[in-house]
């Protein structure tokens, strides 16, 4: 048992080092190690709406834990976390578009060409939504690279 506990630690070890090359900042935002405040990522796909998750539902992934819902949008994580994962770390969409870090917050956020945005607050939400197509694609040329700052 033991010998398996190791082997399994080795490969999760092995599956975070490139990850590692930003240790300026983790790749995903995670407050006290919960990724989006706790808040369960398939939920905004399936329920159209930001819905706390629950700690016996949970996976670890990439750094950070994440929480849901349902057995099912866990399993939906599992099969494919990059399909659910809020674009940019799960900082705000908006901030990395201008080039630094800024938390995202899962009550401001929008689904647009099936990623999830998580953006600052109510205002930074307004601009997004007049702005987004050029505001993403500013995003993407800044990330990761906006992590090392």
């Amino acid at each position: 048992m033991l010998q398996r506990f190791a082997i399994l630690t080795l490969f999760a070890l092995l599956f975070q080092l490139p990850d590692r090359a930003y240790a300026d900042q983790p790749m995903f935002h995670a407050e006290q190690g919960v990724a989006i405040g706790g808040y369960d990522t398939v939920a905004f796909f399936v329920e159209g709406q930001a819905i706390k998750g629950h700690r016996k539902f949970a996976v670890m992934w990439k750094g950070a834990v994440w929480h849901f819902v349902t057995k099912d949008n866990q399993i939906s994580f599992e099969a494919d976390p990059r399909a659910y994962a809020p674009r940019f770390g799960g900082y705000c969409a908006f901030a990395v578009s201008q080039g630094y870090l800024m938390s995202g917050s899962p009550e401001s956020w929008q689904i647009i060409g099936g990623e999830l945005f998580l953006l600052y607050g109510p205002g930074v939400h307004q601009i997004w939504q007049y702005q987004s197509t050029e505001l993403i694609s500013q995003a993407r040329d800044n990330w990761p690279s906006v992590l090392k700052q």
